[in-house]
């Protein structure tokens, strides 16, 4: 049978590693695909670089639309990037007929709608494994491997960079500012890290996991998101004496009223798998009614991590090329026509609990007025922890644990004790998952 033509934009740091996937891995590959997978065409605009990569083997054009104009490709990998062009060139490939596969996680988290509903009328598939964790399997598992199972809630560390920094953090004690210069000069971090330590980059993957989860459009704009910057070593310290760790997660929960889908640091107990999680690994821990709780592990990006995703999506397109359109695997798992229009909650109706730190006045009476405050909305104490204060020392730190809560009673709870003459500082407040 006819080798299948690939044409792939984009020859960075993932496209390189698909070259040498394909190439390395040709004979496997064919083996499990039926039929050969040939890479026929490769866009990049330094096309001196390019052929430092691919040699003669590709043909390298300078413009990415030749690979969606030419009519010999059949399935094109867009590794671009953004949410511009990148946009541009998947829905002009899928209105030529081509299959696509991406790790745009930003395009799909935000016009994902759009070009899923143009595949499904044109008949092609946009595979995005690469799109979620880089080399973890997650997206076949959501949406293949755990199909029997109604999905309770996912948690995920889904960004390298913001857990190695919150790695460090912990292990030698610094603060955020100079573990990020430290992430940078490493490499782990990029000049403008934005999207990672402001949370935007898991939230992306977050939405598109939460989509397929519960069979909803993807919706990141109604995704609640935080980021690392605000953190403090301090935290991290008094969180590990109440035996937590601090990650950033991407969580996604399916309640009665909806839907919740945030990102944001978050206290898990440290006998949790996840929270021994370091450095830029990832992780995703996802409860489903029958198959109870399994956790996806491993390297969240990288070249041939992320790579092995792309050129499993290959494979499974291949499969799959010739196969009547109704017969595939949907690409939110659940039909086009079966997406359900439940809404995703305001944070405000969040349910969780709390860390809270107050540096208060060491004086009668302080935790009693703030335990009246928590009562009188309907909040409970899990644990308390006070720092002893030195001598001829007149505040104190007061760290408590709440059980779980509705946000918006939190944050009238904290308003209230802000407002305590006693209390000396913004209170810090951080929400903990036990993910039992």
């Amino acid at each position: 049978m006819k080798p299948i033509q690939v044409g792939l934009m984009g020859l960075g740091t993932v496209g390189s590693g698909v070259f040498h996937v394909l190439t390395r891995n040709q004979t496997e590959i064919q083996r499990r695909a039926g039929r050969g997978i040939e890479l026929a065409q490769v866009s990049r605009r330094n096309l001196a670089a390019a052929r430092e990569i691919v040699g003669d083997a590709v043909q390298i054009v300078a413009d990415a639309r030749e690979i969606v104009a030419n009519p010999d490709i059949d399935i094109v990998v867009e590794l671009i990037g953004g949410t511009g062009i990148a946009r541009e060139l998947v829905l002009e490939a899928i209105a030529a007929g081509k299959h696509v596969v991406t790790a745009n996680k930003a395009l799909l988290a935000v016009h994902g709608t759009e070009i899923f509903a143009a595949a499904s009328a044109k008949g092609v598939v946009v595979a995005f494994e690469a799109a979620v964790a880089g080399g973890i399997p997650i997206i076949k598992a959501l949406r293949e491997g755990l199909t029997a199972n109604r999905i309770e809630w996912i948690a995920g560390i889904i960004n390298g960079t913001t857990n190695f920094i919150l790695s460090e953090m912990r292990d030698k004690g610094l603060d955020f500012d100079v573990v990020l210069k430290e992430a940078q000069r490493l490499g782990y971090a990029e000049a403008d890290p934005t999207f990672d330590i402001e949370g935007v980059d898991a939230a992306h993957k977050a939405t598109i996991m939460s989509a397929i989860a519960f069979g909803v459009p993807v919706q990141f704009d109604k995704a609640h998101v935080e980021g690392i910057t605000q953190l403090s070593a301090i935290d991290i310290r008094y969180a590990e004496q109440l035996g937590y760790r601090i990650k950033l997660l991407g969580i996604t929960k399916k309640r009665d009223a909806g839907i919740e889908l945030r990102v944001h640091p978050t206290l898990i107990p440290s006998k949790r798998l996840i929270a021994n999680v370091e450095g830029a690994m990832n992780a995703v821990v996802v409860q489903g009614d029958a198959v109870g709780t399994t956790l996806y592990y491993g390297k969240g990006a990288g070249s041939e991590p992320t790579a092995s995703a792309v050129v499993a999506d290959l494979v499974d397109i291949t499969r799959l090329h010739t196969a009547d359109p109704e017969h595939r695997v949907p690409h939110l798992a659940f039909r086009a026509d079966a997406l359900a229009d439940t809404p995703i909650l305001p944070i405000d109706q969040v349910q969780t609990a709390f860390y809270l730190r107050l540096r208060v006045a060491d004086e009668a009476g302080v935790l009693s007025s703030i335990t009246t405050i928590l009562a009188d909305n309907d909040i409970s104490i899990d644990a308390v922890l006070q720092r002893e204060s030195a001598d001829g020392e007149k505040q104190t730190d007061l760290i408590i644990l709440t059980h779980d809560t509705i946000e918006g009673r939190m944050r009238a709870a904290l308003a209230k004790m802000q407002a305590l003459r006693t209390v000396l500082a913004p209170i810090v407040s951080l929400r903990k998952e036990e993910l039992a």
